[in-house]
């Protein structure tokens, strides 16, 4: 019998103690993060009741306002402005403009090019 053989039975137990010390070690850290996720868990405020869950308003259902918007005009002077500056703080301003008829497709065409 030579050296190497006992040197190769040596290093195997080492490496089976270290892969069941790092199996303990991933056991250890999914049993604490269980654990803490369950104690954020129960910190948080439980669901709304049905009485405390919003209602339509007395009205009825709030309906989508349908205008044409045209934009502001920027404000003319000698001095340079900066987007901050602006009325809109850098978005274009729109203001509601007059009311406009959509067009419409003539009785009998058909609605595109050439159709006449």
């Amino acid at each position: 019998m030579t050296s190497a053989w006992m040197d190769m039975a040596a290093g195997r137990g080492a490496l089976g103690f270290g892969m069941l010390a790092a199996g303990i070690v991933i056991v250890a850290l999914l049993i604490g993060g269980f654990l803490l996720g369950s104690r954020l868990r129960r910190r948080e405020l439980p669901p709304p009741t049905p009485e405390e869950q919003p209602r339509l308003p007395e009205g009825g259902p709030v309906r989508e306002v349908v205008e044409n918007r045209e934009p502001d005009e920027v404000p003319r002077s000698d001095h340079r402005m900066s987007p901050h500056e602006s009325p809109a703080f850098g978005n274009s301003p729109t203001r509601t403009g007059p009311d406009k008829e959509r067009p419409r497709w003539n009785e009998g065409g058909g609605g595109s090019f050439g159709s006449g």
